[in-house]
């Protein structure tokens, strides 16, 4: 692990490390291996895409439909308070969580701290230099953990890319210390199947398990054998996070096949991804309830025990679903919002071609109790401004904005920006704010936007993929009331009770 200082030490020990075991060469040629990801998920060239699209996107840009290269634009409702553009770590950023007046950004060469205790103006505290796409990242008490999702020569800090076809790739979820906030300090790693795309905590008093989300086995992969067709359960010890280790591999598919019971994909159901795996996972502590995103397939289990997750219903969307990607409950535990991330991330979705009802989130009730609770869906919502095709746009993480008798969002869409939306009423759901940048380019489609959206504590917090760390003010008498609502932590996949 190497802790960046300033751009100035970073360049000076990049330069060591690079001759001591290749990591320039690491930094910006990370591949997930182990598990395929979509293709938004690594770093990626810009795609070309057709003159008439090129000329298209400088027209709309002319004619005012949509914003100039770059610009900023949003609501009215809306202010950008503040931007922090990337700094010693180029990387792809990722993920975010917030723990008092600090905010934890994942980059795919490491993470990033800000003091946040002025949302107008955040202050670096740390940059950690950990290659390992995607560096999905959370939090809770003096434990950071961070998801590696590329094959790697070891567990370390100063690992290369290595084929996932080599049996001694390592890859899996990483373990810091960061009671010192400027100086976290790596303490344990623990290898998983197909490595970890993402992670969910359950935190308890004395343990903090892990749900580890992968997918997309190989049978050419020695740890990443098909069927994958559940999750890996971490526990880590508060006390003893260096003795953290797998206690179970839950099967949430049972099936017959090598591919588990999942939803089996094309060409039983065309453009629909086959499931072998969770993509990402959110918990609800308060009630014992989760809900997943399993690729082909959206799921309600119970983790009343908390190492081994029971699924209570199952649900597909074999029309308009082609990825279910994340979850937010509502803070009513009676519905739940699945996003599809049509493209992986990668391509241009928000526009009339595609339509409304594909790359878009889906709105389920949750109907009856207990083990007959059942998923029923109502409607579905997506940001009612199109977007360039030099654009990718598609439905991304958002958390929920904590208001009594109103179920209010904020999500990210990469290059469509940050929608805030209301869906108290289930079946129809609306958009009420927003904020937005213009195309990176109008020649070719270059991966950038926000990657996460998230409320915590007054403000919406983005990572923009390209463009750094923002912070957002909604001013709404919609909203405003969660102004009140103060967390001591949020790592938005474990979802909080903001009312108990």
């Amino acid at each position: 692990m190497i802790l960046l200082r300033d751009s100035r030490t970073r360049r000076r020990r990049l330069g060591v490390a690079a001759v001591a075991g290749g990591l320039l060469a690491a930094l910006l040629t990370a591949a997930p291996a182990g598990a395929i990801p979509d293709p938004g998920d690594s770093p990626a060239d810009g795609k070309a895409v057709s003159r008439s699209d090129q000329a298209e996107a400088r027209e709309a840009i002319k004619s005012g439909e949509i914003p100039a290269q770059d610009e900023v634009v949003h609501s009215d409702n809306i202010k950008h308070v503040a931007n922090i553009p990337k700094d010693a770590l180029p990387g792809t950023n990722s993920d975010l969580a917030f723990q008092g007046r600090y905010a934890f950004a994942g980059n795919y060469d490491g993470f990033r701290i800000f003091d946040i205790s002025n949302p107008k103006a955040p202050r670096t505290v740390a940059q950690v230099l950990c290659p390992g796409s995607q560096n999905d990242i959370s939090v809770s008490g003096d434990l950071l953990f961070l998801s590696t999702d590329s094959s790697r020569s070891d567990s370390s800090c100063n690992s290369t890319t290595q084929p996932a076809t080599e049996k001694s790739s390592w890859e899996g979820m990483k373990v810091f210390d960061i009671s010192d906030k400027r100086n976290p300090r790596y303490v344990a790693a623990v290898e998983t199947a197909c490595g970890s795309h993402t992670h969910t905590l359950v935190p308890e008093r004395k343990n903090v398990y892990i749900y580890v989300s992968s997918y997309s086995p190989n049978a050419a992969y020695p740890d990443c054998q098909p069927p994958h067709d559940g999750i890996s359960v971490i526990k880590v010890p508060r006390n003893a996070p260096h003795k953290a280790a797998l206690v179970g591999f839950p099967v949430l598919f049972p099936g017959e096949g090598p591919d588990g019971g999942g939803n089996p994909g094309g060409p039983t159901n065309p453009g629909v991804s086959k499931t072998t795996g969770c993509h990402d996972i959110t918990v609800l502590p308060s009630k014992d309830l989760a809900a997943g995103a399993c690729m082909g397939d959206g799921i309600l289990f119970s983790i009343e025990n908390p190492e081994r997750p029971r699924v209570i219903d199952r649900v597909q969307d074999n029309v308009n679903f082609a990825f279910w990607h994340s979850a937010t409950f509502n803070q009513g535990a009676d519905k739940v919002v699945f996003t599809d991330e049509l493209g992986g991330g990668g391509a241009a979705t928000c526009n009339a071609d595609i339509g409304p009802n594909r790359g878009a989130d889906g709105i389920y009730d949750i109907i009856g109790k207990g083990d007959r609770s059942k998923l029923v869906f109502r409607s579905y919502f997506k940001i009612p401004r199109h977007q360039a095709d030099t654009e990718n746009c598609v439905a991304h993480n958002g958390s929920i904005i904590p208001v009594r008798g109103r179920d209010l969002m904020v999500q990210a869409w990469y290059q469509g920006g940050v929608s805030v939306w209301d869906f108290t009423n289930s079946a129809k759901p609306k958009e009420i704010a927003y904020f937005e940048r213009g195309p990176l380019t109008t020649d070719r489609i270059v991966t950038g936007g926000s990657w996460s959206a998230y409320y915590y504590n007054g403000y919406i917090y983005s990572n923009d993929i390209a463009k750094g760390f923002d912070v957002l003010r909604i001013d709404d008498r919609r909203t405003d009331p969660a102004r009140w609502v103060h967390m001591p932590e949020l790592n938005v996949q474990t979802q909080p009770d903001y009312f108990d």
